[in-house]
Order: C-alpha cells, then structure tokens, then sequence
C-alpha cells in the first residue's frame, strides 16, 4: 500500500513510522531486526530504509595510495525485500541523486517494481566529503525534483531510453525532503519553499522533514507550505537526543537551533545515559503536541537504535 493510502485510511489517527539504516558491510541482517522487532507492537504502516552514497577508500599499493570507490552500507533494496517479507510492511527505499546515474537509478526502480516495493523517498544526498557543495556524477540528477520527474516518467512508462510495451507499469508514490529551518544551502526558508513546491509539482506525494526540536518550527512551516500551495502531507521528523556531543554535531551538520531549555537540560546531564534520558523526555512532550495537532504520521530516526524509539512511543501508540 502507499504511504498517502495508509494516511488516508487512518482517517486523521496519526501513525507511527521509522528510519533504519542499512548494517556495513560484513554484519548479519538479524543486528536490524533485533532493533525493529521492539518496534513491531505499535504497528507500523512503513519502515524507511536509508541509502548510503560512495566513499573513497584508499589502499596502499607498492608504497602509493590507490583510490578506490566503495559503498560501507550497500543493500538498501534487498532489505527493503527481506523486512517487507518478514513483517509484512510496506518500506521505503531512499533514492539518491548523488553517486548514481540516471540508468543506475533506473535499474534500481525496476528492481522495487518487481518486489511490490512502491513507495521511494527521492532525496539529492549530500555532498561528498572532499567536496565543498554537492557535485552530481556523470549522468546523475543534480536536483531532486529530476529524480521526481524520472520516477514520474516510470509510472507513466517512459523509460531513458524506451517505452514499456507492458501493462503492468510502475506505480510509485514519491516522498521528497522538508527543511522546517530551511536547507543549510539555501538563501532563505522562500527560496526553500519554491524548490520544494517545484518537487510537488513534478509529482511528489508526501513530504518527510529534517529533525527539529522546536514544534514551532513545524507549524509555521507547514503553514508557509500552504501559503505557497503545498498541499500534500507533510510528516514531522523527529530524533531524540543521545549524547552531549549531539548539542555541537546537530547545529553544525543540520544548521538547526536547540531550545535553549533542551541546552541547558542537556548541558546539566552527569553522563550520556541522562542525555538519552532528557532526549526521551524532550520527544515525547514534542511528540504529545504534534499528535494533539492531528499530523499525519510521526516518523522516527531511528539511527539503528530502538530502545529510545521504543520509550517514545510506547507513550504515544
């Protein structure tokens, strides 16, 4: 079922849903089940399904370093298969722009067609580490919204290069990414705005936004949304807090702000098991609020750790 059905049929309930990363390479699957089985008992409609772009690898070779390209958390479809298998949830794969070609991001797609997988999230990705603002591989979308207009043309069966002569034609809904304190590169939260409404307009269902901890954020931003006709669903982020070091690592890496009373409850903490702690506490309250305001889902990150998932929702669902 798609995302926007399971929003439909809840009739106004607000759902719960997570994001789960895919293991490294080398580790068992059971590592993720382990951590989505406690998470299984407040019934969630779908499970997000993160995608790792490639990194360089360097490997000493006859005394020189030879650069080697390599993904540390690959089997993002094949995971989205087994989880939908086991559970009997729908999942959603993330599709990146960065690090994949146009064909690539193809093969991907045709791939999740064949296993009933019809829900994707179209996200640009980040910037690699060595580059200074996001750079697309040959052949690769620079923008989202060209990755939402490829996967609409897929529905429509019209492939890169061809057209399907089948009936049986993809029938993806799209989430794109909402920036509730704008992208960290774009100019103002308008311009954000207009970019994302060009995302929709290009055929995406449902947005999913960046963590925030202030749910004022969200509200006014999901007015402004409205006010720039932006009318499909748009589905809060939320990640709890789980150590000290997330009060400098968030701020830098996001560009979001901290309630100055999440600062200091953070700052007062002994150790990282009291941050966890006021982490719970502060997700709950926020998430309390989002639910009395009839969002459609609340979607966790879960980082690949269930346990504060676990104590946030147990309170809510």
């Amino acid at each position: 079922m798609k995302v926007t059905d399971h929003i439909n049929k809840a009739n106004g309930k607000t759902l719960f849903s997570f994001e789960i990363i895919p293991p490294k390479k080398g580790n068992s699957i059971q590592q993720l089940y382990n951590n989505i089985d406690p998470l299984m008992e407040f019934n969630p409609p779908f499970i997000d399904v993160t995608t790792s772009r490639e990194e360089y690898l360097y490997i000493e070779k006859d005394g020189l370093l030879d650069r080697k390209i390599t993904r540390m958390r690959p089997g993002t479809v094949g995971i989205c298969a087994a989880i939908k298998h086991k559970y009997d949830v729908d999942t959603v794969p993330h599709v990146l722009c960065g690090g994949f070609t146009k064909e690539e991001t193809e093969y991907l797609l045709v791939d999740c067609h064949y296993l009933g997988i019809n829900n994707v999230m179209a996200l640009r990705g980040d910037a690699m580490k060595h580059q200074q603002y996001f750079e697309a591989c040959d052949g690769g979308h620079q923008f989202a919204k060209g990755l939402v207009e490829q996967i609409q043309n897929l529905n429509k069966g019209q492939y890169l290069h061809d057209v399907a002569e089948g009936h049986d034609k993809a029938d993806f809904c799209i989430g794109v990414a909402g920036y509730p304190e704008k992208h960290l590169e774009a100019p103002s939260l308008k311009t954000d705005l207009k970019r994302l409404k060009q995302k929709v307009d290009a055929g995406a269902d449902y947005v999913v936004t960046q963590m925030f901890f202030d749910n004022q954020k969200y509200f006014q931003f999901v007015e402004a949304a409205k006010a720039e006709g932006i009318n499909v669903p748009i589905i809060p982020g939320i990640k709890p807090l789980a150590v000290k070091r997330h009060l400098q690592l968030l701020p830098q890496v996001f560009k979001i702000d901290l309630p100055e009373t999440l600062i200091e409850a953070v700052e007062g903490c002994k150790d990282n098991k009291a941050v966890r702690q006021v982490g719970v506490e502060w997700a709950i309250q926020q998430s309390k609020e989002l639910q009395q305001a009839g969002v459609p889902v609340l979607h966790y990150y879960s980082m690949g750790k269930s346990d504060n998932v676990k104590a946030i929702a147990s309170q809510l669902f």
